[in-house]
């Protein structure tokens, strides 16, 4: 269990972290994971890749998303392989859309790296430009979420008849 939460803190390291704050996964988050069916269980208290994938996907998602809303995203009772595919894609959207943020920012914040023109407003308007962006991807991810993911009111009865039957 320690290797693994060393592992994925190690993986994890972009997230920020102060030290006496909570880590970002630990042994009981990882205890809740898999009683929540959200990730497979060790087997003999052993951990696989298979599970460092579930854990990397599932702390990086929660940073932005419900714990009900990445348990529907990363699907359980698949076969290694497909856990593999998953895991792979993954990391080459984060990877791809990293790269994206990156030349984003360089150019929203051209100003902030101007040394010639040292501004405290371009880091403000910089702050504000980045917490407006926030926003706006987090609406766009909650639309996307109740639109696609989440089950419609009818869905919801039909479900609900289907259970009583």
């Amino acid at each position: 269990m320690d290797q693994v939460i060393s592992l994925v803190a190690k993986f994890l390291d972009l997230f920020p972290h102060t030290p006496g704050s909570d880590p970002i996964v630990t042994p009981s988050t990882i205890n809740n994971y898999v009683r929540m069916k959200i990730m497979p269980a060790p087997v003999k208290k052993k951990y696989t890749r298979i599970h460092l994938a579930y854990l990397i996907m599932i702390c990086t998602l929660k940073q932005s998303l419900s714990i009900s809303v990445v348990s529907k995203i990363i699907p359980m009772n698949i076969s290694e392989d497909e856990v593999k595919e998953i895991y792979d894609d993954f990391v080459m959207r984060h990877r791809s859309l990293c790269r994206l943020c990156t030349e984003q920012v360089k150019q929203l914040a051209v100003d902030v790296f101007d040394l010639d023109r040292k501004d405290d407003a371009a880091v403000k308007h910089l702050v504000v430009e980045s917490a407006i962006y926030s926003h706006l991807y987090k609406l766009l991810t909650e639309k996307i979420v109740a639109l696609a993911i989440e089950p419609k009111p009818e869905e919801e009865a039909e479900i609900k008849s289907e259970k009583s039957e």
